[in-house]
């Protein structure tokens, strides 16, 4: 029997790509891109992507889409098809109040997933069905429902790297920038954070609410290490190190700043560094070089094999024969909304909130149900 994707077609199932030539008429409507990437993007891989780039770009305007394209998407793509860029939810509300009729998500399932939960109106596209989440994947909507019967009157806040399912089922959801604020915001003493166990010991720290989490992590930023920082700033005398709450507490603990996706770029923006390490998925990096180039970024990063699915290839596929559409069941849709809805209801601080690397570690309970 044939695996099937999420959108039940066949896997490996697609119609035969057009050939598609590097010509004078593509040459000339991509140049002004390739200004924008050459100095991640070499001359000899240009005629290769150019072509792809033209069409994409050409189906974008008659099919009236746009391509959602995540931070952590390889520089070719973010700054040459995409239309919205930045982090998971910011692309998602973007989406809903744009007048396309048709979202290609460049990210992974559960971004697609919320990007129809906030424009259930518009058909939602992702190029890969594969291009999954170790984060998103480590829990379900059945054991948040296992998690309320064990510990019943406890709020529970989720963070927005999570299924459509999850969300639906808690009380709020969360951004690695709003975590401590949406965690105080429920006047609670203890308070359920899933799924995300370093954003949980991150967001302990930080607050003297109590927090229960669930043993999830993503397998991109877990990976760094404290040593690590340590090796960079003895090999690279006053670099600025810049992290995700996503690493380890002692990561944050050694880092310089530490913030979401959105704030770590616009630290490394204004820093006025002359060298910086962002600690966070690979391609973040050269997207953030490419609009500042004054900045030398050290690259020590990890790739996100899940986000490294997305191409400009199957980007195209996508686009060209509107496959992989993201459905999500109308009740579900209603409960992630109504958890969605709750977080952006929250004053909206004057800027994303860091992580005081001074603090100090407290006590995190993980749940086992």
């Amino acid at each position: 029997m044939d695996r099937l994707n999420w959108d039940g077609t066949p896997q490996g199932f697609e119609q035969t790509r057009p050939e598609l030539a590097y010509t004078d008429e593509v040459k000339a409507a991509t140049d002004h891109l390739y200004e924008k990437v050459k100095d991640v993007v070499t001359p000899m891989e240009w005629p290769a992507k150019a072509p792809l780039i033209h069409a994409i770009n050409r189906l974008k305007a008659e099919k009236n889409a746009v391509i959602l394209a995540h931070n952590y998407m390889t520089a070719d793509i973010f700054h040459c098809v995409g239309d919205l860029m930045g982090d998971s939810l910011a692309l998602a509300r973007m989406a809903a109040e744009s007048e396309a009729d048709i979202i290609v998500q460049a990210g992974v399932h559960f971004m697609a997933e919320t990007a129809k939960v906030l424009a259930p109106e518009k058909k939602v596209l992702i190029p890969d069905t594969e291009a999954g989440c170790s984060l998103a994947s480590s829990i379900t909507g059945e054991d948040v429902r296992r998690i309320k019967q064990a510990y019943p009157g406890i709020p529970v806040v989720t963070y927005v790297n999570t299924s459509a399912d999850v969300k639906a089922e808690c009380d709020i959801c969360c951004t690695s920038s709003n975590a401590v604020q949406v965690v105080e915001s429920l006047g609670a003493d203890t308070v359920i954070l899933l799924p995300d166990q370093y954003l949980a010991k991150n967001v302990a720290a930080q607050t003297d609410v109590k927090i229960l989490t669930w043993a999830g992590s993503c397998e991109v930023h877990e990976q760094f290490t404290a040593r690590d920082i340590e090796d960079l700033r003895e090999a690279h005398p006053g670099v600025l190190i810049i992290t995700h709450p996503e690493s380890p507490l002692d990561v944050v603990q050694a880092a310089d700043y530490a913030g979401s996706t959105a704030a770590m770029a616009d630290y490394a923006r204004n820093s006025g560094a002359k060298k910086a390490v962002l600690l966070t998925e690979c391609s973040m990096s050269d997207n953030v070089a490419v609009e500042v180039p004054e900045v030398q970024f050290i690259r020590p990063c990890n790739l996100c094999p899940h986000m490294k699915r997305i191409t400009l290839e199957n980007i195209y596929d996508c686009l060209r024969l509107e496959q992989h559409e993201v459905t999500v069941p109308d009740d579900v849709i209603d409960g992630a909304r109504r958890s969605v809805q709750a977080m952006l209801d929250l004053p909206k601080p004057d800027k994303p909130a860091s992580f005081d690397p001074t603090k100090q570690e407290k006590p995190v309970d993980l749940i086992s149900i």
